[in-house]
């Protein structure tokens, strides 16, 4: 029987032991610039606070022991931390991505990237055999989102990570919706992971963050190397907050699963719902691959509105403990409408959305009472 600690000690301890100095439980906030040294290069492991920081080296230890990871790094911002992956490409390399990505992914590939010389392809990530034909000699990333962003579409970690190895290329696995709670791409054969944590790893809406985790060290090292370079690193207070965040995930998970399902159980009856978009669903196309490589079902929900754009706009704004926001993953319940929100930078793209689709983030609130406002929303007239 294996004796290594499990994942809500590891949330709560990893990387985090008690102060030396204080015996305080709970990771001091860093906040030096600048560290002592006792003679030329040699000091207690902290030069400069860009190049590391204790609170930013006791939560990078933490969320790679929860992935798996050999290695991981803390940026700035989900996009940051997608930003320095992508910095690891020459001009003429190429990427494949979902056609049902997130809007800032497809926005940095296609608009900073692309001019730069980075080519891509926007692919059915569901159908391998797609995949395949996307390859090129020169490909280098697979960049996979499971669930995605916003069409909670299933794609299979495995089956990727070994086609792009297959061509010599990395798969990169955007886990934000599902958290290391829920499912380890680096388990399933993903080269790399990356997540905003400013949504359920830190789950409080007050704190903006990203981060990657590796396995493969000289990967790392590069990773490392770059996120000294350019800076784009968060301050220890936005890493305490995350840290925080972490400890509660798994409890906090648990009952985002138990509330979207029953968010879901209401979607799916009522007559203004034209369609569910949640891989918790038998009838969803990806929820045997769901049931496999995922823990539980995750607490994003998205569902097509029957009447079209304007009515799913006008349903948005009818919530009124769903709080209509962008952003996600938080302990309170957020409504958007993908089209006009998150995804507008899509609009136009291989990957732009469908007008009448509304995203829930389903928090951990009284769960009648979400689904009290969501039937409201729905019953109330034109």
């Amino acid at each position: 029987m294996s004796t290594d600690p499990g994942f809500e000690t590891r949330a709560i301890h990893a990387g985090q032991d008690p102060d030396p100095v204080t015996g305080a439980v709970v990771t001091p906030i860093s906040l030096a610039s600048t560290f002592a040294q006792t003679a030329v290069g040699e000091h207690a492991g902290f030069e400069y606070a860009r190049t590391g920081n204790p609170t930013r080296a006791a939560l990078e230890t933490c969320i790679a022991s929860l992935e798996g990871a050999a290695r991981g790094l803390a940026f700035a911002s989900g996009m940051a931390a997608e930003d320095v992956v992508l910095r690891t490409l020459r001009a003429g390399d190429h990427v494949v991505i979902g056609t049902d990505a997130y809007g800032g992914t497809f926005r940095i590939v296609s608009k900073v990237y692309e001019p730069m010389g980075v080519t891509w392809t926007s692919v059915d990530l569901t159908d391998l055999d797609a995949v395949r034909a996307a390859m090129r000699a020169e490909t280098r990333l697979v960049w996979v989102e499971t669930p995605t962003n916003p069409l909670l579409t299933i794609v299979d970690i495995a089956g990727l990570s070994t086609i792009a190895h297959e061509h010599g290329a990395r798969c990169v696995v955007d886990n934000t919706f599902a958290t290391p709670y829920l499912q380890r791409p680096l388990d399933l054969g993903a080269d790399v992971v990356v997540h905003s944590t400013t949504k359920y790893l830190g789950g409080h809406s007050d704190v903006v963050g990203g981060f990657v985790a590796t396995s493969d060290h000289e990967l790392a090292a590069e990773l490392a190397f770059l996120q000294n370079a350019v800076g784009a690193i968060p301050g220890p207070l936005d890493c305490y907050l995350v840290l925080r965040g972490v400890k509660t995930l798994a409890v906090r998970m648990d009952r985002h699963c138990q509330n979207a399902r029953a968010v879901v159980a209401l979607l799916t009856e009522h007559p203004r719902v034209a369609k569910v978009l949640y891989p918790g669903l038998p009838n969803h196309p990806g929820h045997d691959i769901a049931r496999h490589q995922m823990a539980d079902f995750g607490g994003m929900v998205s569902f097509l509105v029957r009447g079209g754009r304007d009515e799913a706009i006008a349903l948005v704004g009818r919530t009124r403990v769903f709080t209509l926001a962008e952003s996600l993953g938080a302990v309170e319940s957020l409504i958007e409408h993908p089209g006009q929100m998150t995804h507008l930078s899509a609009a136009g793209s291989p990957l732009e959305v469908p007008d009448n689709l509304v995203r829930l983030s389903v928090g951990i609130e009284t769960a009648g009472d979400l689904v009290t406002d969501l039937a409201q929303a729905l019953d109330s007239p034109d």
